[in-house]
């Protein structure tokens, strides 16, 4: 795993590296502010670009949304001290794969790393119930949204994501099909929903009722 902290907070990247480091996965860059990461981040091509909110010239919402358009393979996780549930729905809303608290435990937070390789989001169980009931909130149509090019199969696994099932194992397991039938059946959705990653599909689902949101 290839990674690049964004934070405008010296000792808190030092002390983000060291403990990456140790746990063997590679920082290939360190930028304390948007508009570096965003450079960083065309140049070094890292995995995972961990991003604070708060930063100098570019904030870490807009340097994600550059990067989302850039629909490169590298995937943003906004790691941050903020406890705003705003915060939290706009850097979903602005492509990010997670949203990680900077209080997190050492394990959890490898742990939702790891997801994030497998194209999982990186939001822990009560970030993940805020994000749901947001997003499932109705939506005033300002435009006709419909996913009618959407197969049977493809609807299958949306419901299962809006469940919270969001590995591929899992996916797998509950659909009795293989991990890159999976991928496949992600791969087309994200296409045709004209999103980015598996939160974007999340909130679309909710927000446009193309599932009936969990109890």
């Amino acid at each position: 795993m290839r990674v690049l902290i964004a934070d405008d907070h010296l000792l808190f990247r030092d002390g983000l590296k060291s403990l990456l480091e140790a746990r063997g996965v590679e920082v290939v860059a360190e930028a304390q502010n948007g508009k570096q990461a965003v450079e960083m981040a065309r140049h070094f091509k890292p995995d995972i670009v961990l991003m604070d909110l708060t930063m100098p010239e570019m904030g870490g919402l807009d340097a994600t949304r550059v990067l989302t358009a850039d629909e490169s393979e590298t995937r943003v996780v906004v790691v941050t001290a903020s406890e705003d549930d705003a915060d939290l729905f706009e850097a979903i809303k602005s492509g990010a794969q997670g949203f990680i608290p900077k209080n997190l435990e050492a394990s959890q937070f490898f742990e939702l790393l790891d997801g994030v390789t497998r194209g999982e989001p990186a939001l822990t169980p009560g970030l993940a119930r805020k994000v749901l009931r947001e997003f499932a909130k109705p939506e005033e149509p300002k435009e006709e949204k419909t996913a009618t090019s959407l197969t049977e199969r493809e609807r299958e696994v949306l419901e299962l994501l809006v469940q919270g099932i969001t590995s591929n194992k899992e996916l797998a397991q509950r659909l009795v099909v293989s991990e890159n039938t999976v991928k496949y059946h992600l791969r087309n959705i994200l296409d045709k929903l004209h999103v980015q990653n598996r939160a974007q599909v999340i909130a679309y689902a909710l927000r446009h009722r193309l599932v009936d949101p969990p109890e």
